[in-house]
Order: structure tokens, then sequence, then C-alpha cells
């Protein structure tokens, strides 16, 4: 068996892997999921399906629309002040990493953007706070959390300012509310399902007021009105992604995933803390849940844990050439008798080397 820390795409269920493999083969009467064509009253069945998860799970109020979108949440980079942002307008963005970065590359196509705090000048190694947000921004743009350094926000700003949010790397890993929220997005491949697939929740009174011609394709208000059908959707990614819905709620929803998500990056934090070999690389008050990075206190040790970690069923632990060291990438779906391995190799792999 091995160990999957990978930063994504995602790791999956078993359960969900079986089921999406036998809908490869026989989806319907024969026809594989691969092939059912995305008109049919059978795939019909499972967008609605899908959409009806993300708002059980996540409670979306009525007034707000749920869409299945692809181009990932790069291209949401640019939609989102496409879509928001008036062509004299300004929109305040919080810079937290190299994803908070490049959607501020974007902006600037359409608008002004005012960066409103940086934790650059520390390599991104804490959430910036006390900042202010400029009550005419157009909207506030922040990336809850930060898959390369490390670091989650778990407490949204107060502000007046309509608020838009990447959380493609913890979408249901805990509770949110979504009214705090104007628009949500976020890449699928980290919680939600397979790469391919973008979900989008956006609350529909803010769309249409930039008085800018769009591009279908990239207006919300399309795939809106369409009910996320204006092209061919990703047929096989929102499938799949509806069948790990289901294992979620199974488990007890995003409440009960919040619990697990807890006991497992406190356990690991608890051991890199501990361990004479290893440090963590963020403010202990920022820690993310989802992505936890360390390094070693020797670096000379690096790379014969990293050989050590490999022989041992362990994948995707190296860390992120930004940060160095390693990263332990726990998503929803990575047991927490993984977490328990890795503790152990750690502390197998002290007693191997203590001074």
């Amino acid at each position: 068996m091995r160990h999957n820390f990978g930063a994504g795409p995602c790791i999956l269920p078993q359960e969900v892997f079986k089921q999406a493999s036998a809908a490869v083969l026989d989806f319907k009467d024969g026809l594989s999921i691969l092939e059912i064509s995305h008109r049919s009253p059978e795939f019909d069945g499972v967008v609605e399906e899908t959409v009806k998860l993300v708002k059980e799970l996540l409670n979306v109020p009525s007034g707000y629309s749920v869409l299945l979108l692809q181009g990932g949440a790069s291209l949401q980079f640019s939609m989102v002040p496409m879509n928001l942002l008036p062509q004299d307008g300004t929109a305040a963005y919080l810079d937290t990493g190299v994803w908070a970065t490049k959607a501020l590359k974007e902006v600037k196509f359409f608008g002004k953007a005012n960066v409103v705090a940086s934790s650059k000048d520390s390599n991104y190694t804490f959430i910036p706070k006390d900042y202010v947000i400029p009550e005419d921004s157009a909207y506030f743009h922040y990336t809850s959390n930060n898959t390369i350094y490390g670091t989650e926000l778990f407490e949204l700003p107060v502000t007046k300012v309509p608020v838009v949010c990447d959380m493609s790397s913890d979408i249901m890993s805990r509770e949110i509310d979504v009214t705090k929220y104007d628009l949500i997005y976020a890449g699928a491949q980290k919680n939600i399902g397979p790469a391919g697939l973008t979900l989008v929740i956006v609350k529909d009174e803010i769309l249409g007021k930039t008085g800018r011609a769009i591009p279908s394709m990239l207006d919300y208000k399309s795939h809106v009105d369409a009910g996320s059908m204006y092209n061919t959707p990703p047929v096989f990614s929102i499938y799949t992604a509806m069948l790990n819905l289901r294992w979620l709620k199974s488990k007890g929803g995003v409440a009960e995933m919040e619990k697990e998500n807890i006991a497992k990056a406190n356990a690991l934090y608890k051991e890199i803390d501990r361990n004479t070999l290893f440090k963590g690389t963020c403010a202990v008050e920022d820690r993310s849940r989802m992505n936890i990075c360390f390094v070693m206190e020797d670096p000379e040790l690096e790379k014969p844990f990293a050989k050590y970690a490999d022989e041992n069923g362990f994948e995707g632990l190296k860390g992120h050439r930004s940060v160095g060291g390693f990263r332990a990438s726990m998503y929803n779906a990575l047991p927490i008798t993984s977490v328990h391995a890795l503790i152990d190799l750690m502390q197998s792999f002290e007693e191997k080397h203590k001074k």
C-alpha cells in the first residue's frame, strides 16, 4: 500500500474509484460514461444531483447559482474581474502566495487591483492581519488555503465589500457560511473530484453590472441560464465528483469531515513540533490543515528522509521548490491511518539519526 500525500490531483476514496471505473465500462445499457450524450436524461440527472449535493453539503441559500465549469481556477482569475470589475473600477486583493499572485496578474487586463496586504517579503509564511479593505472596492479577493506555503485563512475579515474567494484546496474540508461570500470558485482536483471540473458558486444579483461586453463562454450568466450546459461539460469529471460528494454525505457531511481534518492536522503538527529532526515553515496560527509544510533541522538529512519515505510506500511528500523540504497534503479522502503511518515513519527516522 502507498500512502498518497500528493498536493493534487487529489486522493479519492477507493469506493469512488471502483464506481467510476465500473461506469467507464457500463453506465447505462452498455454505454460508457465516456460516450454517453451530455444531453441525455441520464446525464441530466447526474448534473442535477451534483448541484443538489453541493447545495446541501455547503448549505447554499437561494439566490445563488452553482456552476460546473472548466478551465480550472486559473481561468477564474480572468473570469472574476471580467464579470465583476467595472472598467473604471478597482478590486482589492490579499496576496498570500503563488495563486493569489497569479490572480492579481489577470486583473490588470480589466481594471485596477489594490493589494491591501502581502506576506511576500516573508516568503508567504503567514497570513497578513489588520489590513483595511477600501469600501469603494468592486470586490475583495483572497485565497483561503495556500497549497505551496502551507497557510490557511480561517476567519473572513469583516467588510461591506462583495467577497470573492478561491477555495480550490480547502472547499468541502470545513464548514463555511456561503452567505458571507458573493462568489466562490474552486478547481475540483483537491476535495471535490478529478481534474477537469471547476466549481463556481455565485450570487445571482452581482452579475451583469460591469457595463462590459463579455464573450459568451466567459460570461457567468451564459452558464447560469444554460444550467452549466452552455457547451459540452466535462462529463466524466462531473460524474466522479457526484460519486465523491455522495461519499462525503455518507461520512456525515462537511461538519464531520472538518472534525477528521482537524484530528489529522493536529496529530502531524504535534509530531513536527516534538521531533528533533523536523520543524514547521509557517506561523503556527496560520497553519493549513490541508497542506502541511515542514523541513529538516539539518538539510543534509532531506534526501535520506525522502528516500526512506519512498522505500516505505509514501507518495508526494516532496515540498514545492519555493519552500523546499516536505509537504504532506491531507485532503478529505486521506485516511487518518496514513497520517499515523507518516508519524511512525518520522519517529523511526529520528531513532536512526539520533546524535
